[in-house]
């Protein structure tokens, strides 16, 4: 069972049918929509500020959620896949959208719908990551607009095998 832990009165709200790992960690102001996967040693610590979390998104191993004191609160919108080791700070995910491996998104960027940071970026603070874009580097700058075999292929396909990986461990 996954440590969720109340804090400071805010108690976690986890919707239905979500897969939370053994060693995952969520604690005090955080919201979790339905369908979502919370993998090993994900951190989502809403101690400073308000993290939400939509629907069939999935937080992969290692990653780290959380947001700025009584300054930027953390978004994060429906079926999204924040990967391996990303760090997701006071910032805006919308819908559709993947964090890549090891990519951190810092406080006041809006990841619009539809979009991909590639792995290893680093998405610095107040950057607007257009919908529709790949975003790469340090700092991430747009690279490629996202054209539909990308969009079905990557953003959309990972989204759902997490959802049917998530499946396996609640048999």
């Amino acid at each position: 069972m996954a440590l969720i832990k109340s804090l400071n009165g805010k108690i976690p709200k986890i919707g239905k049918n979500c897969f939370l790992a053994e060693t995952a960690v969520i604690i005090g102001d955080v919201e979790i929509g339905d369908n979502c996967s919370i993998w090993y040693n994900a951190v989502i610590r809403g101690d400073v500020h308000s993290i939400r979390i939509g629907h069939d998104t999935n937080i992969q191993d290692g990653a780290v959620i959380h947001a700025t004191y009584q300054k930027s609160p953390t978004n994060i919108g429906n079926f999204v896949t924040v990967a391996h080791n990303v760090t997701v700070h006071g910032c805006t995910l919308q819908d559709n959208v993947m964090i890549g491996i090891n990519a951190v998104v810092l406080d006041d960027a809006v990841v619009e719908s539809n979009s991909l940071v590639a792995a290893g970026s680093v998405v610095t603070k107040g950057t607007r990551v257009e919908s529709g874009t790949v975003y790469a580097g340090v700092p991430a700058k747009k690279v490629k607009d996202i054209g539909p075999e990308l969009l079905e292929g990557e953003i959309n396909r990972i989204s759902k095998a997490y959802m049917k990986y998530a499946s396996w461990y609640k048999e």
